[in-house]
């Protein structure tokens, strides 16, 4: 398969889409232009890289849990921040638990640690309606960051902890260079591992639940032990982005865990398409682009002589843009649609399709048909 083809096949599926990669690569051109011309600093933007794959990391999780099996979580930095924690604990020379261990280990007390409360806090909920999962997640969120804030023997309180260690740090890059190519391979294997068990027989399961659970049940399927997977898997991939930041930021404090993270991804998850994949590493790069680009909106001149301070409006923009997604794009921007299919099913389907217009006397040309004798029609 050449890449012009895998790329149609898996990324853009109409000329909608088109559109919206198309201005997705303008606007990758002009930062690159911007670093050459001096205008944007490479750290800054590799910074930013990093950043929109953490967060779209975030929403690979969230996509699980909401776009795959329909499951209401709030609680999307309570498990980001278990994870920046589980790893900063472990790693961090100056830490409460002074260990300076190897990355690698907090990154795996992040995903034990994630899994474990996901499964405290599915057991009582997930065989209740959805929205009980929903009060849980949101009160679990508080509960952690106050925990967190409050035990100051074992996770330095709000003082927070610093002195975390880079990844990589043999690399012979930079160190902004090395975490924008660390996310980069994360996404890609997440990205794909999610898009697998999505075609598979338990992706279908779960999207079976979440349009209708009576169904699923009637059909023999044990739907509490699919959702508490599916549950599970989200928050392992939501602590994955928070140890991830961890080593991006070198510090954490409490005041990482604001509810506010939570928000960003559920609109980053929704702008993108709930339950596409594509959708949610689009929808965070959105999100990141309105969050840091409204930073500098001071520093236009023709803004800064009507005296207006629009930098702190960005959730402004982000509910204008919800608005018009919502008016013309209903769906989000690359929402789920044959990427639901099997590849070898598809291709099945369409062989079929053409062989049953072949035999109604249509010959298939490159995926088209002509008519027959009857109709006038010529066989080529």
């Amino acid at each position: 398969m050449s890449v012009a083809t895998w790329v149609n096949d898996t990324l853009v599926r109409d000329p909608t889409e088109r559109r919206i990669f198309a201005a997705l690569a303008v606007i990758t051109a002009l930062l690159v232009v911007g670093v050459f011309a001096g205008v944007i600093g490479p750290r800054f933007l590799l910074f930013q890289v990093a950043l929109v794959g953490m967060y779209a990391l975030l929403s690979l999780g969230l996509n699980v849990q909401w776009g795959y099996a329909g499951l209401i979580n709030f609680s999307v930095a309570a498990f980001w921040g278990l994870g920046a924690y589980s790893a900063a604990l472990l790693t961090a020379p100056n830490s409460p638990l002074g260990m300076g261990l190897h990355p690698i280990f907090g990154f795996l007390a992040a995903i034990v640690v994630s899994a474990l409360v996901a499964i405290l806090i599915g057991i009582p909920t997930l065989r209740l309606r959805e929205d009980y999962l929903a009060i849980a997640s949101l009160g679990l969120a508080e509960v952690i960051r106050l925990i967190i804030l409050n035990e100051r023997q074992w996770t330095a309180g709000s003082s927070g902890i610093s002195g975390i260690p880079s990844l990589l740090e043999w690399l012979p890059l930079t160190g902004a260079a090395t975490t924008a190519s660390i996310i980069v391979v994360l996404i890609a294997v997440v990205y794909l591992f999610l898009r697998r068990i999505h075609r598979s027989p338990w992706g279908r399961v779960l999207r079976t639940i979440r349009s209708d659970e009576d169904l699923a049940k009637a059909l023999g399927k044990d739907t509490y032990r699919f959702k508490m997977q599916a549950f599970v898997v989200g928050s392992v991939v939501m602590a994955i982005a928070g140890a991830f930041y961890a080593h991006l930021n070198l510090y954490i404090d409490p005041s990482d865990l604001v509810p506010l993270t939570t928000f960003y991804i559920w609109i980053a998850v929704i702008l993108g398409g709930t339950g596409s994949n594509r959708g949610a590493v689009v929808g965070a790069a959105v999100v990141i682009a309105i969050r840091e680009g409204t930073r500098f909106l001071n520093d236009i001149a023709f803004i800064g002589n009507l005296g207006l301070d629009v930098a702190p409006l960005r959730l402004l923009f982000v509910g204008v843009l919800i608005i018009l997604i919502m008016r013309y794009r209903q769906d989000g921007l690359l929402p789920p649609k044959d990427e639901l299919i099997w590849p070898s099913a598809q291709k099945e389907s369409s062989a079929a399709s053409r062989g049953a217009a072949a035999s109604d006397g249509g010959v298939v040309t490159d995926g088209t048909t002509s008519g027959g004798p009857s109709d006038g029609g010529k066989n080529q």
